[in-house]
């Protein structure tokens, strides 16, 4: 159907089931509003549409933007504070010791705002955050999930994944590889022995905690190609 941005090679009773479809998600989401007022996911402002956040709350999230560390993807002073650039974009962490990964980018710096999207989403069985943070960690990631070949989550230990009953960095990479376009492998990965909450770690201390921690099962780990992940703790 013109317009609908569907591909018109789809043949014609495919693209009218795809704009059924489209119209009975449209139609349902109006009854959940009507029945259910949307509101902002941190606090209790009306809304415009489920799943949003209200224009205060959206206006305290620090976001992690360029200039950052081209490895690590930790954000530089602004230019405009005259302070140079480290040569070659690296920081001073990634030249002395250069990260196992090709590249990592953050999306929001992890402070009190940050933290009322972040911990109810990981502790607290708001999996319905999962889609404004995949939103927000694929613009940040963007030139990333264009190299990537396909995304892979972060596993949790069987024990906590029992205890949370859900891995959220499965959520938000499941997310992120809808938004790209790309292959998801949700268990390219597994997690060989428990670690203590990361929380309140230090990004050195995260990285000695967790090493060794992690290895590719045999089945997958000879795929090859650019593996993006989205991280859990």
């Amino acid at each position: 159907m013109p317009g609908s941005g569907w591909p018109e090679t789809d043949s014609a009773p495919t693209r009218a089931w795809r704009w059924l479809q489209h119209g009975a998600r449209r139609v349902a989401g109006g009854a959940l509003d009507a029945l259910l007022p949307p509101h902002c996911l941190t606090c209790d402002a009306a809304v415009d549409r489920q799943g949003s956040l209200c224009a205060a709350c959206f206006g305290g999230l620090s976001f992690v933007t360029e200039p950052c560390c081209q490895h690590c993807g930790v954000p530089f002073p602004h230019r405009c504070a005259g302070i140079a650039v480290p040569g070659g974009g690296i920081c001073p962490a990634c030249a002395q010791r250069p990260p196992a990964f090709a590249a990592a980018r953050a999306a929001l710096r992890y402070d009190a705002a940050s933290q009322r999207l972040i911990l109810p989403f990981k502790h607290g069985d708001r999996t319905e955050f999962a889609d404004p943070l995949a939103r927000h960690m694929a613009r940040a990631g963007a030139a990333l999930l264009a190299r990537a070949d396909l995304l892979a989550p972060v596993p949790l230990h069987w024990r906590r994944l029992l205890s949370r009953r859900y891995n959220q960095a499965a959520l938000l990479s499941a997310r992120l590889a809808r938004i790209a376009g790309k292959p998801h492998v949700p268990d390219l990965l597994r997690r060989q022995r428990p670690t203590p909450p990361l929380g309140e770690r230090g990004a050195a201390e995260r990285a000695a905690v967790l090493e060794g921690g992690l290895r590719a099962l045999p089945r997958r780990g000879g795929a090859g190609g650019r593996t993006a992940g989205a991280a859990g703790g």
